[in-house]
């Protein structure tokens, strides 16, 4: 197997060079949901490279509902010996009946529009799917499970704090429709707990800010792939807020390596958040970085805020720069800046994680 993408490739392949990782992982099952996503394809691909680079025998089992999708993302290694495609919802019971060691749980929707079209829909994608595969775990005996959360956890922070640690949680209006997935992610995170607390499931929580890279899909609608997608097609970059808030951000190659130290090294019942500390920046910021990667073009950022902004999805105005002080105690460091994360997103051509045998 190899991947098209060539950036993608060297991601992964430094991946699976971590010794820390692939030696924890050596001879386990580990069952990924949400495997066709960009987080959960990205790690089937780096388990497989540690297989073919370091011998590691880790069996892969990918859980996915489409099997086009399946042949989309990962093309011929969907037929490799190490890795087996469990066909199922995540908001049904699990039976596949093989033995698992670990699991990584990231099936979840990500589209703000979505959250308010199907705000239901989120809610019980976060809470379903995570008893679901909570009772998983619990029956099959893990050894570890890492349930992929995000920042909006914290929701609106008081004042401007310089960093946002672990137990810094913010204000959420639960009669907000756009709170679906806030919530939702909060609530499910409240389960892990439980099941770590009652039932001793050594799960564990990633707390991922905006994370993207090599891999990202062209059409993807997060604002990240639309800025870049102006620059790649020279058109200006329209915000439809006034782009002050501000986000941390992380690579996916590095979100990747964050989440196998926390499934490998992290404590039962505790999160974690994964970030590059030094990616801080506003939306208009993000928007004027990208404009000027590409100087030749002669794009600009411009304001034009529609009267339907509230179907758009987009959070209130806020700060929050994640600390992730704790996960890099585990061992983890980030190693790729906001600016060369355009830059690889872009030269990779905006992927689909395709493959060649």
């Amino acid at each position: 197997m190899e991947i098209k993408d060539k950036i993608l490739r060297q991601d992964m392949e430094e991946i699976a060079g971590d010794g820390n990782l692939t030696d924890n992982l050596r001879n386990s099952t580990v069952f990924v949901t949400g495997a066709t996503g960009l987080l959960g394809s990205q790690v089937v691909l780096a388990l497989a490279c540690m297989n073919r680079m370091q011998n590691s025998n880790i069996q892969i089992v990918a859980m996915a509902r489409n099997e086009e999708k399946v042949k989309k993302v990962f093309g011929d290694l969907a037929d490799e010996r190490d890795l087996t495609v469990y066909y199922g919802d995540i908001n049904s019971p699990i039976d596949y009946p093989g033995n698992v060691d670990y699991i990584i749980h990231g099936a979840s929707p990500t589209s703000s529009k979505y959250f308010v079209a199907h705000p239901a829909e989120t809610i019980q994608t976060a809470l379903k799917g995570t008893e679901y595969i909570l009772e998983f775990a619990r029956k099959k005996k893990i050894s570890s499970m890492v349930y992929l959360s995000s920042l909006e956890v914290y929701g609106a922070p008081e004042g401007e704090k310089q960093r946002i640690g672990e137990k810094d949680y913010g204000y959420l209006d639960p009669m907000s429709i756009r709170s679906s997935y806030s919530e939702g992610k909060r609530m499910a995170e409240c389960m892990c707990a439980a099941y770590a607390g009652e039932y001793d499931v050594p799960v564990k929580v990633a707390r991922l800010s905006q994370t993207f890279g090599a891999g990202v899909e062209y059409q993807d609608s997060r604002v990240f792939a639309e800025f870049a997608r102006c620059a790649v097609e020279k058109k200006d970059i329209i915000l439809h807020t006034k782009g002050r808030t501000i986000r941390s951000y992380c690579y996916t190659k590095d979100a990747i390596r964050a989440i196998l130290y926390i499934l490998s090294k992290g404590q039962k019942g505790e999160a974690y958040n994964v970030t590059n500390m030094d990616t801080a920046v506003s939306i208009r910021e993000m928007a004027e970085l990208v404009c000027s990667l590409y100087p030749e073009n002669g794009i600009q950022v411009k304001v034009e805020i529609p009267e339907d902004a509230a179907s758009f999805g987009y959070n209130p105005e806020m700060v929050i720069r994640l600390d992730s002080s704790k996960l890099q105690e585990l061992g983890w460091k980030p190693t790729v800046g906001l600016k060369e994360m355009f830059e690889r997103m872009i030269k990779s051509g905006f992927s689909s994680c395709e493959t060649e045998g």
